[in-house]
């Protein structure tokens, strides 16, 4: 039966941690002269349940109460529009006037021609001219930076290929913008001229270089295959997606040259009103195309992703229409409700898509390491797992934090968690100070994983560490991070660490009493790990059963044998017992394959047949020469003994002396020597004839 072990902190792992506790915290306190305090001098610290916990419990979760009510209420506070009828025929008026305002805006353009002089015309002709070739040559400058990045692309990972060129294209796309507006600030910097139509040319450039860096996103991420898009919305997906983004942009520059031509503010709202209207319109209408929409969500391999989306699926339309509804809102006024409740929403289904599509990306990093290492590479194997879990680890965690404060309820809980339970000596304890402790604990023990497992794949191999010494400094260096990862976790949340004193006397006084045995055997763990004496991958004979020492911890050591059974040792058994250890100095043993021949046979001719099966033999060892003991006489036979040599971590006994019994029995076949059998002769003696014998009577 093969016992598998549950990974996780197990409980001699905390039993440890409260021995070590007490044998750093517990030491008597000295005095000013070097004596030893008595009890009565040393203040021992008490630990006290809170009596008026309920009263704290009332307070915060008033607390709570009144702040949640609070911003309740501040959510519907209505912003001002800003404009009103007036606004509208002052917009009436001027539209009707605008082809009237031909000959003032020739004007203008000439009158700020002479304010930026001969020097700045020509630049800012050079300028245009430089905005006109980058949109017509910019194809040809990507075709030529992929050209250029091609064998740096080659040799990189598949894998990683994709978002390679996807960051190719994107910056490359936007570097032309940035290099017309890093000449453009530097024309602005050559120059005073602060003109309203001249700093919006500087914002518009800004903008150009977002817009084009988005586009050339969007196309990348689908041509690239980067999102598992269906093939028939691919195309359509590229389309819609760059109409949505420029509409937007272009509505950014109507707001921006809006402001600087210097309008009214009430015009200025009512336009902003407009075009944030349609914009809320026109991502309606996307997103009314629902399977369009969702072919956008990767489909990942994982029970609580797919739940998600089947969830998103059944009210994919009631979540848009409460969407385009607060985005109405958001328009003419309820700003803060709206943000409110995309933040709450849209916001959370962000991160949590976001840190979905991140973990699997790692994993499948991951999984195609682990395909390409064989079964037998037990230490790479074992890094990646532990690598998997830290990933998880903090992955959850990271994304649980972000998704509590989008909701806006992280200070709420941390209020409600922090009533002090008990008080330690001078500190307090309360729910929320255990949970961060926890949390910093488990950071230390799930890191400590993959560091022992780079240690073993990478450091050691190359410095030449043997494995027992290896697996030593792995074990110790587990345990001290997990208590070096408590002491710091208790730090940090502001404990007083002399406060653990008080458990001190307690837990000597439960191991002296009740914990004999788990004490022994931990004390046990300790000489045997830092010993030397056994190690892992050590072969033991225990109680006549050979097994390989498979894991040592610090209350029991498994062996597992050739017949893949394990068995759980008690570490104190294997310091109070004897115990053959054959790999402690060399594995290298000699083993005895007795057999006996007849005794017609010439013991010379026996002894050279053995000696060249045995050297034939390749799971025999030639670092020293086989050999052949002339052992006496037997009954029916001559009794010889072959010695040779095994490396019994490789091979078994029992599996070797097989091998040679049947090569033996081939050769002294074909040699003709005879393999004796017990034999016995029976000799019947008796005085009285047969025929004078009395007949049995009835």
């Amino acid at each position: 039966m093969v016992i598998k072990r549950i990974h996780g902190m197990s409980t001699r792992r905390i039993v440890l941690l409260i021995v070590m506790l007490s044998m750093l915290l517990g030491a008597p306190v000295m005095g000013e002269n070097g004596n030893v305090k008595s009890s009565e001098d040393a203040q021992t610290p008490s630990v006290e349940l809170m009596d008026n916990m309920a009263v704290y419990m009332k307070q915060e979760a008033a607390q709570v109460k009144k702040d949640l009510k609070h911003q309740a209420q501040s959510l519907f506070e209505h912003t001002p529009l800003g404009w009103n009828m007036k606004t509208l025929e002052y917009t009436f008026r001027q539209a009707v006037m605008l082809p009237t305002r031909g000959p003032q805006l020739i004007s203008l353009i000439l009158e700020q021609s002479r304010l930026l002089g001969v020097a700045g015309s020509a630049i800012m002709c050079v300028f245009l001219l430089a905005v006109g070739y980058s949109l017509i040559w910019r194809k040809r400058v990507l075709v030529k930076s992929e050209a250029l990045a091609k064998p740096l692309i080659e040799r990189m990972p598949e894998e990683i290929r994709p978002y390679f060129y996807l960051v190719l294209v994107s910056v490359t796309a936007a570097l032309i913008p940035l290099i017309i507006l890093g000449f453009f600030s530097l024309v602005k910097e050559l120059i005073v001229y602060d003109a309203p139509w001249f700093i919006l040319i500087g914002k518009l450039l800004g903008l150009w270089s977002i817009g084009a860096l988005l586009m050339s996103l969007v196309s990348g991420i689908v041509d690239r295959g980067i999102l598992e898009i269906r093939t028939e919305y691919g195309g359509i997906v590229v389309r819609l997606l760059r109409a949505v983004i420029l509409y937007i942009l272009i509505g950014i520059a109507v707001l921006w040259s809006t402001e600087a031509l210097g309008l009214p503010d009430d015009f200025f709202a009512l336009l902003q009103f407009i075009i944030f209207l349609s914009i809320v319109i026109v991502l309606f209408l996307f997103f009314l195309r629902k399977k369009l929409v969702l072919s956008l969500l990767p489909q990942l391999p994982y029970l609580s992703y797919q739940g998600f989306l089947k969830s998103l699926d059944r009210y994919y339309y009631l979540a848009i229409l409460m969407t385009f509804l607060s985005g109405i809102l958001w328009c003419i006024g309820f700003k803060y409700f709206s943000k409110t409740l995309w933040i709450k929403t849209w916001a959370i289904v962000g991160v949590y898509v976001g840190f979905s599509i991140i973990y699997h990306m790692l994993m499948k990093r991951f999984q195609k390491w682990s395909d390409g290492i064989e079964l037998s590479d037990e230490k790479t194997h074992t890094l990646i797992r532990s690598l998997k879990i830290l990933t998880f680890y903090i992955t959850i965690i990271i994304a649980i934090l972000v998704m509590i404060n989008l909701l806006g309820v992280m200070e709420p809980i941390r209020k409600i968690m922090s009533f002090p339970i008990m008080s330690v000596g001078g500190s307090s304890l309360s729910l929320w100070v255990l949970l961060e402790a926890g949390l910093m604990v488990a950071a230390f023990y799930y890191a400590s994983r993959p560091i022992c497992a780079y240690l073993d794949y990478k450091v050691y191999p190359t410095i030449g560490v043997e494995p027992g010494l290896a697996y030593a400094i792995n074990t110790f260096l587990k345990y001290f991070l997990l208590f070096f990862g408590a002491m710091i976790a208790l730090e940090i949340v502001g404990f007083d660490l002399r406060s653990l004193m008080v458990f001190a006397g307690a837990v000597g006084i439960g191991i002296g009493l009740a914990m004999q045995n788990l004490a022994s055997s931990l004390i046990s763990g300790f000489v045997i790990i830092f010993g030397g004496k056994i190690r892992k991958g050590d072969w033991l004979d225990v109680n006549g059963t050979i097994g390989e020492v498979t894991e040592i911890y610090l209350r029991e050591t498994n062996v597992r044998t050739r017949d893949n059974i394990e068995f759980i040792i008690p570490n104190s058994a294997l310091i109070s017992k004897t115990i053959i250890n054959y790999s402690l100095s060399s594995p290298i043993i000699r083993i005895r394959i007795p057999f006996g021949v007849s005794y017609a046979a010439d013991p010379h001719e026996i002894s050279r047949l053995s000696i060249s099966v045995a050297e034939k033999e390749p799971l025999v060892k030639v670092v020293k020469k086989p050999d052949v003991w002339f052992t006496g006489y037997g009954e029916n036979s001559i009794n010889f003994d072959l010695l040779v040599w095994i490396d019994i971590r490789k091979e078994s006994a029992d599996y070797v002396r097989s091998c040679l019994y049947f090569a033996l029995f081939d050769t002294f076949r074909a040699a003709g020597i005879e393999i004796p059998f017990p034999q016995r002769d029976l000799y019947i003696r008796s005085g009285i004839p047969w025929e004078k014998r009395a007949e049995p009577t009835e």
